[in-house]
């Protein structure tokens, strides 16, 4: 269902947030994460006027990680920053992801490691996309889903039940196409 018809407006920013996920030919992945900030008009920034469609932020963020969803590569680049010579200049900090795993704990390490003035950030925040695009991109691909209501030998429910209102494991949806893994709404 789409949202509601909006009232009279005008657009003045728009934040993009993109993550790319590439399957490598030595069996590691690679997530290219980019966040952009555009004003449509030129703004004025302690370091001087952006132009009207230049962006303020476009920051990037490669993660490598391994079929474990452990990161054993990280890397950062600024490309457009409100403060050339300073934003650009703590790339190096985000290696300090490299280990980290991104189905266990890795949003609060995150913010234990880079929050503040011990990273960037737009870059952190871009970081805690990072987890849902993983299991995104290996859905299918490196972790089955066991979709469907065919033969499940597995003693274990598929990864997704339980992970969002939807996948509810005392709800319709998991009723109706996982009937295996239902659970029996407990009477209260």
């Amino acid at each position: 269902m789409p949202l509601s018809p909006p009232v009279p407006r005008a657009l003045r920013h728009t934040r993009a947030i993109r993550v790319d996920a590439f399957a490598r030919d030595d069996g590691l992945w690679d997530l290219d994460a980019r966040i952009s900030d555009v004003k449509l008009r030129d703004v004025t920034l302690a370091s001087g006027v952006r132009a009207g469609g230049t962006p303020v932020h476009d920051l990037h963020l490669r993660v490598t990680i391994d079929r474990e969803l452990t990161i054993v590569e990280a890397e950062a680049a600024s490309d457009a920053v409100p403060y050339p010579g300073y934003c650009d200049t703590n790339a190096a900090v985000y290696r300090q992801l490299i280990g980290l795993s991104l189905v266990r704990g890795f949003r609060q390490a995150v913010k234990e490691r880079l929050a503040g003035v011990l990273g960037c950030t737009h870059l952190s925040e871009l970081a805690q996309v990072l987890p849902t695009a993983a299991i995104q991109a290996y859905a299918h691909d490196v972790m089955p889903t066991r979709d469907g209501a065919g033969a499940d030998p597995s003693p274990e429910p598929p990864f997704q039940i339980d992970r969002c209102h939807a996948l509810r494991s005392d709800g319709p949806a998991v009723a109706l196409y996982y009937p295996r893994w239902v659970a029996k709404a407990v009477a209260g």
